[in-house]
């Protein structure tokens, strides 16, 4: 038996359709809300494909919506299995859009393979071998339509569910048939069967499907038999194809590189936006292999021309960009602010002895830095986004030649710089001010990779750039700060002599760019002294006065966007000077503008949440010196905790009525209680004495929370409350361990890792409050070591998580040593290997007192891995004196163990251990 319509309900769905393009909002209304009703009911969907496919007497807008309608059900469908009337239903549904392949209205029968991709890839409607039959079929049809209908459709199924054809038909892979059916295609006679083919394969090719890669010499022929076809969507997806072989299979490139490398110089410079963008992808992948070097450095020279050609701003550009007028006090448009993350506060990686490795991830200047550009892409490349404005703030050409430069800089260096220099040389004194701004782009695409060859140059293109900051264009101005920012590093390491010729102008330089009267410029002027704040550290104290004077004027001039930015360039100031602002003066100026920002927000207002975020590190750097302004500070954020998890609590309540709230409030808050918690130390315990409602409830409940950014930021707050205010902490800990605990667990998942890293570390900061009250902590020391031991001894577990568990090992050893000691054969090498790089600190010095300590109690444990330990002790470079007395009684108990063997087990040590223990411990 079959699904038939009937006339009723046939004229029931049509006339919602025709109703939905009603003027009358109420009715669109209605008929939406009706629709959404009917969205699961196969039968309704049964007469929406019929609509799609056979309502021929229809207008074809409404059979459109009636398949987009149809596509969108199928995505949601969920829910019980299917009853025989429903089978039915979605029976005819299939056979119904299959046929609608072959409409002769391109409309629907494109539609209709939108349909047919969406129900192969919804799991719930699952396996339907007669769909990709009937398109494998299809492929032979003499009717044009039936065969651009199934391409339509394959390149919609390559892109969105390629699984559904990785499948077994008839003992063989039916992609082993497609795709050199697909290849044939390429040369087909109609251009958009031709361009689907090639899409198809090239989906296919991005997943390195095997098909691909056993048809790839016949693949890159008919790529070859294309690249000069007269349409630009097909050069443009061989472009595409040609860099997704470079990087798959270099290898099949490598004998004809000249010719695509000259195709894709060509390419470079075609008329079509979008086949210039693709080609310059190439260069960028091309550069971005390391293996590819050697085959990449013949042709640098006829590359980067083509990339300085491509950073120049086109016209089209321009309508949206170039503004030089005084905006400042233009309104922003909605549309302007970027949403913005906030993870949450980590404590994490500690700084090693290793001057490579680095302990974090991208410094919040750089961040900055990076919005200089603006922060349109949030991928690898976001060096380049330099256009935010509407129309220009997608990727494009002149993002996509800075980055692929910047790649050849680090991998070439000196060798392009020689290449560029002329080039560079014309550009930067160029009279069109667009070649002239597209050369300052260019000296800062190539500052990391060709520092060493422009070294030398720095001392005239430094005061050139900073001259350049008074260029009456506004979009050289920016890109200046930028470049500038590039070259900070080299500002800032200038000697004591040149400071007043290098250092000095280029900090006042950027500082008038701050207070510049177009917003752009302040943006990009506001970045860029991030990055030199970062850089110059120390360095900045003796203008601290000066800087903030201009940077809090700033906040008379500034609209809502960039506020943002200059509370992100306040807070890393802070973050770089730390004690130098706790001084009175400083603050005096400071914080008036801070608090009247402060006051005139709302709690719900988002602009709160990059405030709260400067004011952390406010906070921290401004020690003691901040107490006259904490406890309104301190109230706020109690509030701001207690008003979130209210809304919390309601949305859990009621999820579908209740829209969820915004974790970001309660993570800044707590930060910036961390902040009040390690600057005011000991003056911490009377503002929470003070305040309503309590802070410790509110972080049991933090604790618990669903949303792992909140309970990551809960036990950094937990851990900087051990440290300052432990007596007020202590009689909580009870209530909190187990929730602390919990969260301490050998894998886990992705965004859990700062939870755990978060949680081990307060562990350990707790624990260490006990020294002289083991008792009290001993209760949770076995679950402790039960979970920590694992993360240790697990070689994926994150860098920081390691080093945290072993700390927090360390100190339970100091504390409760009894305790600990058994297990210590089974951590021994894992904890000496986590923390040995890591440099001398007072964690790492009680950490390792602990251990010490769990030596004492248990030396069969250290037996296995002495040669672990010797290397670990022989890292340190400054043990303090208890620590160092601990060091040379084990050594000298193992060599009275060892006796006569003694002399054997050193010499079996790698040489620079055996020395350093002889000249230090004498053993």
């Amino acid at each position: 038996m079959s699904w038939q319509p009937q006339p009723d309900g046939l004229m029931d769905v049509l006339g919602m359709l025709r109703d939905s393009s009603s003027p009358d909002s109420n009715v669109q209304k209605a008929v939406a809300k009706r629709l959404h009703e009917l969205r699961h009911i196969p039968d309704f969907l049964a007469y929406l494909s019929h609509v799609l496919v056979y309502g021929t007497q229809e207008a074809v807008s409404h059979r459109a919506v009636a398949g987009l309608l149809l596509k969108n059900a199928v995505l949601q469908r969920s829910g019980p299995a299917l009853t025989d009337a429903d089978a039915i239903a979605m029976n005819y549904v299939k056979s119904a859009v299959l046929v609608g392949l072959s409409e002769s209205e391109i409309m629907v029968r494109q539609t209709a393979g939108t349909v047919v991709m969406t129900l192969l890839a919804n799991e719930e409607t699952g396996a339907w071998p007669e769909a990709l039959d009937t398109l494998s079929k299809g492929m032979a049809s003499q009717d044009g339509n039936v065969v651009e209908g199934v391409f339509n459709t394959f390149q919609k199924i390559s892109e969105d569910c390629p699984q559904r054809l990785d499948m077994t038909v008839g003992g063989a892979n039916l992609l082993d048939h497609l795709v050199p059916e697909f290849i044939k295609f390429t040369g087909h006679s109609n251009p958009k069967v031709q361009l689907y083919a090639l899409e198809t394969l090239q989906s296919l090719s991005a997943l390195q499907t095997p098909a691909v890669t056993a048809n790839i010499d016949a693949y890159l022929q008919a790529l070859f038999a294309r690249a000069s076809d007269q349409s630009a969507d097909i050069r443009r997806s061989v472009c595409a194809a040609l860099g997704l072989i470079l990087s798959h299979r270099p290898d099949k490139l490598v004998p004809e590189m000249k010719n695509v490398v000259d195709y894709i110089s060509y390419c470079t410079k075609d008329d079509d936006e979008t086949v210039a963008l693709e080609a310059c992808e190439f260069w960028l992948t091309f550069a971005e292999d390391p293996s590819l070097k050697d085959q990449l450095l013949p042709y640098i020279g006829q590359i980067a021309p083509l990339l300085l050609n491509g950073m120049v701003y086109s016209e089209v550009d321009l309508l949206y960009l170039d503004n030089d007028e005084d905006d400042e006090a233009v309104p922003d448009k909605e549309s302007d602010i970027k949403p913005r993350n906030y993870g949450g506060k980590t404590h994490g990686a500690h700084e090693t002895n290793d001057p490579s490795s680095s302990a974090g991830g991208a410094s919040k200047s750089r961040e900055a830095a990076d919005r200089a550009l603006d922060d349109e892409e949030d991928d690898d490349d976001d060096d380049f986004d330099d256009d935010d404005d509407e129309g220009a703030a997608e990727w494009n050409i002149r993002k996509c030649s800075a980055a692929a430069l910047d790649v050849m800089a680090v991998s070439f260096g000196n060798t392009l710089l020689e290449i560029l220099l002329p080039y560079l040389k014309d550009r930067l004194f160029h009279e069109d001010w667009r070649l002239r701004e597209s050369g300052i782009l260019a000296l800062g695409a190539i500052a990391e990779g060709c520092i060493d060859g422009l070294e030398p140059h720095l001392p005239q293109l430094v005061p050139w750039l900073i001259g350049a900051l008074k260029d009456k264009k506004a979009l050289v101005r920016s890109i200046t700060c930028w470049t500038l920012s590039r070259y900070s590093s080299w500002v800032v390491a200038v000697s004591a002599t040149d400071k007043t010729q290098f250092f000095i102008p280029a900090m006042e330089g950027l500082l008038q760019m701050v207070l510049d009267v177009n917003k752009r410029v302040q943006e990009a002027g506001c970045s860029a002294f991030a990055t030199l704040e970062e850089e110059a550290g120390g360095e900045l104290v003796p203008f601290l006065e000066p800087i903030l004077r201009n940077l809090t004027y700033a906040f008379t001039k500034y609209q809502q966007k960039n506020l943002l930015i200059l509370y992100d360039a306040l807070g890393t100031l802070a973050d770089s000077v730390m004690g130098a602002l706790g001084t009175p003066q400083y603050l005096e100026i400071l914080m008036p503008p801070l608090i009247n920002k402060w006051m005139s927000l709302a709690d719900s207002d988002p602009d709160l949440v990059p405030l709260l975020e400067c004011l952390s590190s406010v906070t921290l750097a401004s020690g003691k010196a901040f107490q006259p302004y904490a406890q309104p500070v301190y109230q706020r954020c109690l509030t701001i905790i207690a008003h979130s998890l209210q809304q919390w609590d309601a949305f859990t309540a009621d999820p579908d009525n209740v829209e969820e709230p915004d974790r970001t409030f309660i993570v800044v808050a707590l930060d910036l209680l961390s902040g009040l918690a390690q600057g005011l130390a000991d003056q911490m315990p009377a503002l929470i004495e003070s305040a309503q409602p309590p802070l410790l409830q509110l972080i049991a409940v933090c604790l618990n929370h669903f949303e792992p950014p909140v309970r990551q930021s809960a036990h950094a707050l937990l851990g900087d409350m051990a440290m300052t205010c432990f007596p007020l902490l202590r009689p909580y800990v009870p209530e909190l361990m187990p929730a602390i605990i919990e969260q301490i667990t050998p894998e886990p998942m992705p965004d859990c890792i700062s939870v755990c890293n978060n949680a081990a570390w307060a562990a350990g900061e707790i624990a260490i409050q006990y020294r002289d009250d083991a008792t009290a902590i001993e209760p949770f020391v076995d679950d402790l070591i039960r979970r920590l031991i694992p993360i240790l001894l697990n070689p994926k577990s994150p860098k920081s998580l390691s080093e945290n568990a072993a700390v927090t090992i360390g100190r339970l050893g100091l504390v409760a040593t009894a305790r600990v000691a058994p297990h210590l054969g089974t951590f021994a090498q894992a904890w000496c290997t986590a923390l040995w790089e890591i440099k001398d600190n007072d964690e790492k010095d009680s950490a390792f007192r602990g251990f010490c300590m769990l030596v004492g109690a248990n030396p069969a444990g250290l037996e296995t891995s002495f040669i672990w330990f010797c290397n670990a002790v022989c890292k340190w470079q400054h043990p303090s004196r208890e620590l160092d007395t601990m060091f040379r009684s084990i050594l000298q108990a193992f060599k009275q163990q060892l006796g006569a063997g003694w002399d054997a087990q050193v010499a079996a040590f790698p040489p620079i251990i055996g020395e350093r223990l002889r000249e230090r411990y004498d053993v």
